[in-house]
């Protein structure tokens, strides 16, 4: 479930270097169709603050000189935006049928209780989200899962495994 977290009322800028980039993005497409844009410019903006706020939507249909709705209606309709913020790696599990055949929704439930978290909620030290994910793609390797940002794979997932990733990316994280 995608929700948008409004609270974050905290006005938003864009670094000149951000600002550049979507210059970039915005002259691959012909003039007056800048809206083509938006995509790549959210994942930009995700990139650079760990998710899409409001005010920040609210900007760049500013920059693309679009109606905020517009920004609102591509940002929520894919999941790949995160409409509040996430913790520094996102844990993402394929919960589709060959998945959840070989455990995926064990290795859900155990990531759960290993990071103390419910599904879509942030670790208290701000280090770890998770959720489960429609396909990865990667069927015959089940259970798997990606981390974000990088979008690092790993297949055939144990329990003993998914306690050995969390504890290489704390430790990666306090360095």
């Amino acid at each position: 479930m995608l929700r948008v977290d409004n609270s974050e009322a905290i006005p938003v800028e864009f670094s000149p270097e951000l600002v550049a980039k979507f210059g970039d993005i915005v002259s691959r497409y012909p003039e007056g169709k800048q809206k083509s844009a938006l995509l790549p410019i959210l994942h930009l903006v995700q990139a650079e603050f760990g998710w899409v706020s409001a005010p920040a939507m609210d900007k760049v249909a500013d920059y693309l000189h679009i109606q905020d709705i517009e920004v609102y209606e591509v940002a929520t309709f894919y999941s790949m935006y995160f409409m509040r913020p996430q913790g520094k790696y996102m844990l993402e599990v394929c919960r589709t049928g060959p998945c959840c055949l070989v455990g995926a929704e064990k290795i859900m439930d155990h990531i759960e209780q290993k990071l103390g978290v419910k599904e879509g909620d942030v670790t208290p030290d701000g280090l770890f989200s998770w959720r489960g994910v429609e396909c990865l793609a990667a069927c015959g390797f089940g259970p798997v899962l990606q981390i974000g940002p990088e979008y690092t794979f790993y297949e055939k997932l144990t329990n003993e495994s998914v306690d050995q990733l969390i504890s290489d990316l704390k430790a990666k994280a306090s360095n």
